[in-house]
């Protein structure tokens, strides 16, 4: 069986197991959404700020995980995975998450996402049953997608490169991938999302009187 190779984003390259990933074109609003929203971004070079601003997204983007992990423990004969996957362990304390820079979250979150969408990739290459296959389908496009929009943001100046050494384990389930994807989503990404929603927020708003963001 021949190893692929997965790009996870640019500078970034991720192992796979065997095959090639599906093609998936993207189905859900909210997915089709965060695509628009990355092309913009992209074409516009302006501040990503509706996602961090709109509260409303980053909730639509949690369900979805939610959904996604509920989708696939409905999956009938889901394999135990030959070749374990590497997960990020993504659990934190609130306390320390609040004394980290914006630059040191977003780095933090970035290889989070790189491993789950080696760990997606891997899994895919070892799954033929059509529901899982799916799922795995759905859920690399959605932190893929999140991996390419946290590139938008960036404090410092000049060309970098991601170094990662994220606290990680192996898992033989597919169902813990899309937990550790849900857990992700609900936890850091949403508290960074906050986090930025008060300084890019603010600058959106410059002298107005509107109420502010999520307050309508």
């Amino acid at each position: 069986m021949q190893r692929g190779l997965a790009t996870a984003g640019p500078g970034l390259v991720l192992p796979r197991e065997g095959g090639t990933v599906p093609k998936v074109t993207p189905s859900s609003p909210g997915l089709l959404l965060l695509t628009s929203f990355l092309l913009h971004v992209k074409e516009d070079h302006a501040s990503p700020t509706r996602l961090v601003c709109d509260n409303r997204l980053i909730q639509k983007y949690i369900l979805e995980a939610k959904d996604m992990e509920k989708r696939v423990g409905q999956c009938q004969a889901l394999p135990v995975l030959s070749c374990p996957v590497v997960l990020p362990l993504v659990d934190f304390s609130l306390q320390q998450w609040k004394s980290k820079s914006n630059e040191t979250k977003r780095r933090e979150i970035l290889c989070d996402l790189a491993l789950l969408v080696g760990a997606a990739t891997g899994a895919l290459g070892q799954v033929s049953e059509e529901c899982g296959a799916r799922q795995l389908s759905h859920l690399y496009q959605h932190a893929n997608s999140f991996f390419l929009l946290l590139q938008t943001f960036s404090w410092e100046a000049g060309h970098w490169e991601l170094s990662c050494s994220p606290h990680s384990m192996e898992q033989t389930h597919i169902t813990s991938v899309f937990l550790t994807y849900r857990q992700l989503v609900q936890g850091k990404l949403r508290f960074f999302f906050h986090d930025l929603a008060k300084v890019l927020c603010k600058q959106a708003q410059g002298g107005s009187r509107d109420p502010p963001c999520g307050a309508r």
